[in-house]
């Protein structure tokens, strides 16, 4: 069904693989919040638990059914149509056989599409399960697929087990580069934005990968939609980019698609998704209950990368890492690690921090006079402020070139946590105090 761009295969780097969402969701990844965890992973719903359909629009379900390869098989037109799972058709008597009205103007509107949706929690087919979550909360969905060569052997097990786990990696970290661009463009983020990007992705939820070939994800629209919007952008973006490499060798459209999301994250995720493979893709669909995002086609063209696109990809990320400045900041943070090789002289310092970059935690090294300010603001449960740059070499977790350490108030209770976390970790003020 979808064809690599061209035959070439290059070597298979090494991934870091997650479990399969059959089995636990990713962190980034977290249960769509119309559902408890694993509900939908394992069964379809019961028949109680299905959306209401006097707030269903007849027009919505009908749409994702066609969507996911339904078949309209005739009706009373004007008035209702009559839709069966994909595949041939079941014999007289079974099967899933749906009755949706065309609107909810009629007396019996809403008992048909309660019947429907009944029908829809009951049924086998893996779709069935997909258009209920998506009438649930409305979802754009953005669905992955490899070509991935089939199993030799009696290893098919095993072959599809690893196929998940490396799409499922792909998918998280394809997910969290349009995260991450919706909060910056920057051509590497590192560490930075990391906790609100993840949070962006609260809500998510991820299908099964069968055969590590094909996998879904639906994105509530609330307040998802900015991610998928961005990763429509930054994928086309990257796609015309490599085109661009691969006809003349230049990299100067890599640097221009920053501004639609592309980064060292986006690459690196594409490379973990199609190495392996004989070529990959993704697609989009917008939540038809939401309508279609501003600059964005009704129905977007999938983007497929094959084998012969890794060494552009590889080299992208690699000016992107590169490039990508130093930034001077003002950070206020609470120190929670102090270490020196002995009781004088300048030390490595660890702050969590609390406002001035978006990053979690920052080491810098000060020298004597900052280095004691530093211990006794953290003895007595005060962060402190610094200036510097924030440094992309260590993803950001750097600061150098400190300057005016002092120590900051804060409200008594901030204070009164900060000194719990103190009291906490004790070790680390002792071996500050002892220059251990």
């Amino acid at each position: 069904m979808h064809r690599p761009m061209d035959e070439s295969v290059n070597p298979v780097n090494s991934v870091n693989p997650i479990n399969s969402v059959n089995e636990v969701i990713p962190s980034a990844m977290r249960p769509h919040p119309s559902e408890s965890a694993g509900a939908w992973a394992t069964a379809p719903r019961p028949p109680g638990d299905i959306p209401d359909p006097a707030r269903v629009d007849p027009a919505v379900l009908a749409a994702l059914l066609d969507r996911h390869g339904w078949l309209r098989r005739g009706g009373a037109a004007g008035r209702y149509s009559r839709w069966t799972p994909p595949g041939p058709p079941a014999p007289p008597g079974g099967g899933t056989s749906l009755l949706v009205p065309d609107t909810t103007a009629f007396p019996d509107s809403e008992d048909l599409l309660g019947e429907a949706l009944t029908a829809l929690a009951r049924s086998a087919a893996p779709s069935a399960r997909e258009v209920l979550v998506s009438l649930a909360v409305p979802s754009d969905e953005i669905r992955w697929w490899r070509e991935v060569p089939e199993p030799v052997g009696g290893a098919a097990g095993a072959a599809g087990w690893t196929g998940a786990e490396q799409l499922h990696s792909a998918a998280r970290q394809i997910l969290l580069a349009g995260a991450l661009a919706v909060r910056a463009r920057a051509g590497y983020h590192g560490a930075r934005h990391r906790r609100r990007a993840r949070a962006a992705l609260d809500g998510i939820l991820v299908g099964p990968a069968p055969g590590g070939r094909e996998l879904a994800a639906f994105v509530p629209v609330e307040p998802g939609r900015p991610v998928a919007v961005r990763l429509y952008h930054a994928l086309h973006a990257t796609r015309d980019a490599v085109d661009y490499q691969r006809a003349t060798g230049g990299f100067e459209a890599f640097d221009t698609a920053v501004e639609a999301g592309v980064g060292r994250e986006l690459t690196e995720a594409l490379i973990a998704l199609v190495q392996g493979s004989e070529g990959a893709g993704i697609a989009l669909e917008w939540a038809p209950a939401a309508g279609i995002p501003e600059g964005c086609p009704a129905r977007p063209e999938p983007v497929e990368f094959s084998p012969g696109d890794l060494p552009a990809l590889r080299r992208a990320g690699a000016r992107y890492l590169r490039d990508e400045p130093a930034v001077p900041v003002r950070i206020t943070g609470a120190v929670v690690r102090l270490r020196r090789s002995g009781p004088r002289g300048a030390g490595i310092v660890r702050l969590r921090v609390l406002a001035g970059a978006e990053v979690a935690h920052v080491r810098l090294e000060l020298d004597e006079e900052a280095y004691r300010i530093a211990g006794h603001a953290h003895l007595v449960g005060l962060p402190i402020r610094v200036e510097g740059r924030l440094e992309s070499r260590g993803g950001f977790r750097r600061l150098t070139r400190t300057a005016q350490v002092v120590p900051v108030q804060v409200d008594e209770a901030e204070r009164d946590r900060l000194m719990k976390s103190l009291q906490e970790n004790v070790d680390y003020f002792e071996e500050a105090c002892t220059g251990e």
